[in-house]
């Protein structure tokens, strides 16, 4: 089978195309005919080589859900699995490839109605974005700013804190037209990448989620209520200064709070459950799902240059 291999960390280059055998599923796993593969900004941060400290080597293959119909069962599993069609995650990676063997208490059925493209846009994603605003305490009527809500989390975000009676869901955005498409799926304003705006912006915020990181996240602090919560889902503009906690230490009397979140800290059930509920709403057109692009499997290199120019708008997904 065809497989996407991280051959030098570093430049979206690279990534390479290689044959691997094709796998047969262990005890408990099942086989996965591969139709979809999201690309995620974690993959993108992995072959950077940011993570190099957590033991990446040369020949990992990216990817961390995938999405497909079932060929073939492993030893313990129920045969009326075969010909299923499923989302399944792959981990930390294991997901660039034709064919997947994937636990099977890691594997969901798609309902009718949902593409393998649109399950790998929301399954991961979806995901976080509904455990990160729970892990932030937000409760309807409290103000909500997403920063890199261009991205599949902050699409999902978005929705997910207008559904849930959010009084203002603002947003960081890079251009007008993506403001407007943000507007679309239930922001309310539309800030510049610092997080101010226009005269009818909210002054302050009760929570912010940030999927950038970087050199800007101190800045949030300033952007928070008193009492706010600023958490963390993603790196994708880097890590932080490495003092950035002064500036948080520096408003001490507005006893602001600051979070990592991570959805491999959730129980298992809980991410079942939470993601069944939005598979079924994406088939029935509540939530929306989006894919920036659809690209061969071979053109990984093609779609990690386009995360990097911050040119995606939404997930792109890749097709063995």
């Amino acid at each position: 089978m065809k497989a996407v291999k991280i051959r030098a960390y570093g430049a979206p280059e690279g990534l390479t195309v290689v044959d691997l055998p094709t796998p047969s599923p262990a005890e408990g796993e099942v086989l996965i005919d591969v139709e979809a593969v999201g690309v995620a900004g974690a993959d993108v941060v992995i072959r950077r080589g940011d993570l190099a400290a957590y033991g990446f080597e040369p020949g990992f293959v990216p990817g961390s859900e995938v999405a497909g119909t079932i060929t073939a069962v492993g030893k313990g599993v129920d045969a009326s699995w075969t010909g299923r069609r499923v989302w399944a995650f792959t981990g930390m990676g294991g997901g660039y490839v034709e064919q997947a063997c994937v636990p099977l208490d890691q594997v969901l059925s798609l309902p009718q109605g949902l593409e393998p493209a649109d399950a790998v846009t929301l399954g991961s994603s979806g995901a976080v974005a509904h455990f990160a605003l729970e892990h932030a305490r937000f409760t309807p009527g409290e103000a909500v700013l997403v920063r890199g809500a261009a991205g599949s989390i902050g699409v999902l975000a978005v929705q997910l804190a207008a559904r849930t009676g959010a009084s203002a869901v603002a947003v960081t955005t890079s251009s007008a037209e993506r403001g407007e498409r943000l507007r679309r799926l239930g922001a309310t304003h539309v800030l510049d990448r610092s997080g101010r705006g226009g005269p009818d912006a909210p002054e302050g915020y009760d929570v912010i989620l940030d999927v950038v990181g970087g050199d800007g996240l101190p800045e949030l602090f300033d952007r928070l209520r008193p009492n706010g919560r600023l958490v963390t889902v993603g790196a994708v503009g880097g890590p932080p200064p490495a003092d950035f906690g002064m500036t948080l230490m520096a408003q001490f009397q507005r006893s602001l709070s600051f979070a990592t979140f991570s959805a491999a800290t959730v129980p298992a059930t809980d991410l079942r459950t939470v993601r069944e509920d939005q598979f079924a709403a994406a088939a029935r057109g509540e939530l929306v799902t989006v894919t920036h692009d659809v690209l061969p499997l071979d053109q990984a290199v093609v779609a990690h240059r386009r995360m990097d120019a911050g040119e995606v708008f939404g997930r792109i997904v890749l097709t063995p």
